[in-house]
């Protein structure tokens, strides 16, 4: 049985602070560039900065009605469970689900900071504002549920590119 309290205070803790000005490409891939800062339950004025990439990638093949699905790469067992509880949930993740999204996740690289996570995300932040990388994120998540966080901030940038994309692919004459 998944755990939905757990899955309900990793949203509600999950603030993006940086979010990157490119929406999901309507026709190929988009990958971001994705910063996690949390604090570790067990270590009050020390913090966890996790990088990597995040990509959404449309469907390689056209899959008949009814076969549609989220598949998942580099994701744990938790964060799939994640999914399935939104679904079941009533989430608004019909776009994700409609287009048979693939949500791939690199290796993640992680830095473990002696330093308090007011500081450090003020400093991302600005770094994340001067870089002009237009893919870059940064979120501040729960420490045990980072993954979550990274799949929320997907979710809510599929649901923000759909009406855009809807019109590229009628534009198309493709729907």
């Amino acid at each position: 049985m998944y755990d939905d309290s757990a899955a309900a205070y990793a949203l509600k803790n999950t603030k993006v602070l940086y979010l990157p000005e490119r929406r999901i490409d309507s026709f190929g891939d988009t990958s971001y560039n994705f910063i996690i800062l949390t604090e570790p339950l067990d270590a009050v004025g020390h913090c966890r900065v996790r990088t990597g990439k995040v990509e959404a990638t449309r469907p390689r093949i056209l899959r008949p009605a009814g076969m549609y699905d989220v598949e998942m790469e580099g994701f744990s067992t938790e964060a799939r469970q994640f999914m399935e509880w939104m679904r079941s949930q009533g989430a608004a993740i019909q776009a994700l689900v409609k287009y048979g999204f693939t949500i791939a996740r690199t290796a993640v690289q992680e830095e473990y900071l002696h330093e308090n996570i007011c500081e450090v995300r003020d400093r991302v932040v600005r770094d994340a504002e001067s870089s002009g990388d237009c893919l870059r994120v940064v979120l501040t998540g729960i420490d045990d549920a980072w993954e979550l966080s990274l799949l929320c901030f997907m979710i809510e940038m599929i649901q923000q590119s759909h009406e855009i994309n809807i019109f590229d692919f009628k534009r198309r004459g493709l729907l």
